[in-house]
């Protein structure tokens, strides 16, 4: 999307086809906001954009009225349709949870972490 919307008209963005996704019978799979981030090259003359992945099931015919919308909307830079076989399912599907995977254990290492040095605390008040 192009990078002078502003966080609002973002969200209003990725629901309208959402919406899109649902009316057409699609459910949505995966959803995921990359953020603002640098273009590889300058489209319209701007060098930046808001991506956004979604990842949705729905029948083949669902397809071409979301690319419709996609041409016709303004604020939509570029976009990717991609069929998905059954290994890049599974690959992104393990992708999602290896992410999942790296959060949690930052927070474990913390508990860790704080969990000696508390230890430390409470064996030097017992010596006290």
């Amino acid at each position: 999307m192009t990078p002078v919307l502003s966080a609002e008209q973002v969200a209003e963005t990725v629901e309208k086809y959402r919406a899109l996704i649902a009316s057409n019978g699609g459910k949505i799979l995966h959803e995921d906001a990359w953020g603002l981030r640098k273009l590889a090259y300058p489209i319209q003359k701007k060098s930046t954009g808001f991506y956004h992945l979604l990842e949705w099931e729905a029948e083949g015919s669902a397809v071409l009225p979301f690319e419709t919308e996609f041409r016709r909307d303004e604020r939509i830079l570029r976009f990717l349709t991609t069929a998905m076989d059954k290994h890049h399912i599974a690959y992104a599907e393990s992708r999602r949870d290896k992410s999942n995977r790296k959060a949690e254990p930052k927070a474990e290492a913390q508990v860790e972490a704080t969990a000696p040095a508390a230890a430390e605390a409470a064996s030097e008040k017992a010596k006290a």
